[in-house]
């Protein structure tokens, strides 16, 4: 098992860092959403509002033409109403409207957190045959692999739990932490990569939809998501009272036993007579991301369908919620951000030693394996943080509603990701021995540029965001501090070893790989 273990983390390493980095971020994407978008920094939203007076006038105005508006009702992470939908040369638009007063704030021009990156996590933004799905997938099934060749590769589990010797060699302190981080959190990295597989079930195993829905794909949206659809009749009609069908829906859950609040309210065809409204009932405060949803009539009001998920449907429903935890538990966030940032150190520390083992010989030997995984390695690790960094400045360095060559503010702060991310690879691959450090050096300058800039460009200064109930911008600013300095740790303990290290030894005596 130990050449399988190997060659699958040497082969999907960097992959895996990418997915498990964009995946830790992704558990507070809405909080870099608030850093991002600074005009959405509200005050926590009322109880009560009106769809009908503060979002339908909007909608009207915007997205007349739009065949669908999806409407995300507020909560305490998002203080604001956001309104999606599509329009021919803009492609998908997203509006936030302030709650309290109906005014329609300022297009915010980012993507930020859960437009960005938390699709980064699950598709790399890679659309072309959903070939981005798959690359996720079989790192998914790469990282299932790597998980259970470990577990019997590393026979001394118990022993290697309470292991750890910060005074070896370089090489010993990888691989003592390598151990440590996959013991320690061994249960979070099964159930996480397992439950990632299967909510993608239906692209991954499509043969297994065929078979239970021969109708096609409309009969398994009806049946196990409970998406009714019917087409547009193409004649005019006035919608009906959004407030309405939401009080209708509160009550038609509470009489079924489920009470609960929307959090979600989608319009269909709006203004035509085949209009049809879907709302969603909130999952906050259950881990089952659940498929309960109601369907009225547009024009009428009138309930056209009520779904709730079939036994089986709700497994997979649980395994989502557990994945993507959108349930209010802020202990629980931190520890799915804790247990995803040791999968990084993990899946880093694995690439750090199997080169570093390799690397002299495979120099004496005219081999370029060891050096181009530690480019990989240093790509995915120090490369994508300096990446997400660059994403971050730009953000606050560009001025609102700026366009360059044609593309637009977000399109911007997108290419400046990429681009640097490229730049990245380009000095990993050129300047091999100082990649590393001089990165993570980097990385620490843009981290504390990224926390002044939002201090120069914002009111919302650390000490007085704190204190001024501003948790999301002040966590964000915290974060990014204790990155800087984590960097800046690393860089120094990387500088130490090089001074310190010793000749490379005989290959004979090079310890054989066990990461």
């Amino acid at each position: 098992m130990s050449w399988l273990h190997t060659w699958a983390g040497v082969l999907l390493g960097g992959l895996l860092l990418a997915i498990f980095w964009t995946g830790s971020l992704s558990v507070f994407d809405r909080e870099i959403d608030r850093w991002m978008q600074p005009g959405t920094r509200l005050a926590p939203p009322p109880s009560a509002f009106s769809l009908d007076q503060l979002v339908v006038p909007h909608a009207r105005q915007l997205a007349q033409d739009a065949p669908v508006w999806s409407i995300s009702l507020p909560t305490p992470r998002v203080p604001t109403l956001q309104l999606d939908y599509q329009r021919p040369q803009q492609g998908a638009v997203r509006r936030h409207i302030d709650p309290r007063t109906g005014e329609l704030l300022a297009d915010q021009g980012s993507w930020g957190g859960t437009r960005f990156i938390f699709p980064f996590h699950f598709s790399l933004h890679l659309g072309w045959r959903s070939i981005g799905y798959w690359l996720v997938g079989a790192a998914g099934m790469g990282m299932l692999v790597l998980l259970t060749s470990g577990v019997v590769a590393h026979r001394k589990l118990i022993a290697e739990f309470f292991t750890f010797r910060p005074r070896k060699r370089l090489q010993r302190r990888l691989l003592d932490l390598h151990n440590l981080t996959g013991v320690l959190v061994l249960p979070f990295h099964v159930v996480i990569t397992l439950s990632g597989l299967i909510i993608f079930y239906s692209i991954y195993f499509p043969g297994i939809t065929q078979a239970l829905y021969p109708q096609g794909r409309s009969q398994l949206q009806l049946e196990a998501l409970g998406n009714y659809s019917r087409p547009a009749s193409g004649l005019t009609a006035e919608i009906a009272s959004l407030d309405s069908m939401l009080t209708r829906a509160k009550s038609v859950w509470e009489s079924s036993g489920t009470p609960g609040q929307a959090y979600f309210v989608r319009v269909w065809h709006p203004g035509d007579r085949n209009a049809y409204v879907e709302i969603r009932r909130a999952h906050a405060n259950e881990v089952t991301m659940n498929a309960d949803r109601l369907t009225f009539d547009g024009t009428t009001g009138e309930l056209l369908h009520q779904h709730s998920a079939a036994p089986v449907a709700g497994v997979q429903r649980f395994l989502t919620g557990l994945h993507f935890i959108q349930f209010d538990h802020w202990t629980l966030r931190w520890l799915y951000f804790i247990g995803g940032m040791s999968g990084c150190v993990l899946i880093g520390t694995g690439l750090l030693f199997w080169s570093g083992s390799r690397r002299a010989r495979h120099e004496r030997q005219g081999r370029i394996g060891a050096r181009v995984v530690d480019a990989v390695s240093v790509t995915a690790g120090a490369g994508l943080i300096i990446a997400t960094l660059v994403f971050f400045v730009t953000n606050r360095l560009l001025p609102a509603g700026c366009e360059w060559f044609g593309h637009s503010r977000a399109e911007l702060e997108i290419w400046a990701f990429y681009l640097s991310w490229l730049l990245a690879l380009a000095h990993a691959a050129c300047y091999p021995a100082q990649a590393w450090r001089q990165q993570l050096q980097c990385a620490a300058v843009l981290a504390v540029t990224a926390v002044a800039l939002n201090a120069l460009t914002t009111a919302f200064v650390l000490p007085l965001s704190l204190f001024s109930g501003s948790a999301a911008v002040a966590g964000m600013d915290m974060m990014l501090l204790v990155l800087a300095g984590l960097c800046l740790l690393a860089s120094r303990r990387i500088r130490r070893a090089q001074i310190c290290a010793p000749l490379p030894p005989h290959p004979s005596r090079i310890e054989p790989p066990h990461a």
